[in-house]
């Protein structure tokens, strides 16, 4: 039997439940791929904006860092903004830092969304294989109580084999799923610690520029 049969007749003996468990595979690796490619999206656009508007900003040239990311998809962007907006009415560092902070608290939940979908479908998914492995067992032993006792051993250890298919599915999906989930995860944790690292350097250079201007 090649590998092809092998897996159809482990699908076939899953039964009926095999169907949501395959629906929640299908929707965890679509979430996973789509939070995949965005979070590699945001990092690959902030690190670009960041590069393209630290120079800009070194010189004093607010406007133009304005005129820039007001244009641009960026997260960073966005917190850019709202410190240059902030900027322009307020002179102190904290009034400027909690300016970004908002910035911030829109940005974070576009970052985290949909990612923790994928844990909670590790958790039902492993459910799901367990009900299923409950049913069939039940199943199996109700078949078994009205066989000749001669094949009650073998038709008994068939059930069981049959129905820890479900369990053996959810437990093969959950685990990659959890796995996935933490990548995710770190990968935001990343990209929201390069938000503040620059937001630091804004307001650092902020800082500078404004007692370098004082000084004049």
């Amino acid at each position: 039997m090649n590998a092809f049969s092998t897996t159809v007749k482990f699908f076939q003996d899953c039964g009926l439940f095999i169907y949501p468990s395959l629906l929640i595979m299908a929707l965890g690796v679509s979430i996973a791929i789509e939070r995949f490619i965005f979070l590699n999206r945001a990092r690959a656009d902030n690190r670009k904006t960041w590069d393209r508007v630290k120079p800009m900003l070194e010189g004093g040239k607010f406007k133009e860092v304005y005129s820039y990311t007001a244009k641009s998809d960026a997260a960073i962007s966005k917190i850019l903004v709202n410190g240059l907006m902030r900027l322009k009415s307020a002179r102190r560092r904290e009034d400027i830092d909690a300016a970004m902070e908002e910035g911030m608290m829109e940005i974070v939940p576009r970052l985290e969304k949909r990612t923790h979908y994928i844990a909670t479908f590790a958790n039902v998914i492993t459910l799901v294989g367990l009900l299923g492995t409950i049913i069939g067992l039940i199943k199996g032993f109700t078949a078994v109580a009205q066989v000749n006792p001669a094949e009650k051993a073998e038709m008994l250890s068939a059930s069981i084999s049959i129905a820890m298919n479900n369990t053996a599915f959810a437990l093969m999906v959950a685990i990659p799923f959890l796995l996935i989930h933490s990548f995710l995860q770190s990968k935001t944790s990343e990209i929201v610690d390069g938000l503040e690292a620059a937001k630091i350097s804004f307001l650092n250079l902020v800082q500078r520029i404004k007692a370098e201007q004082g000084a004049k």
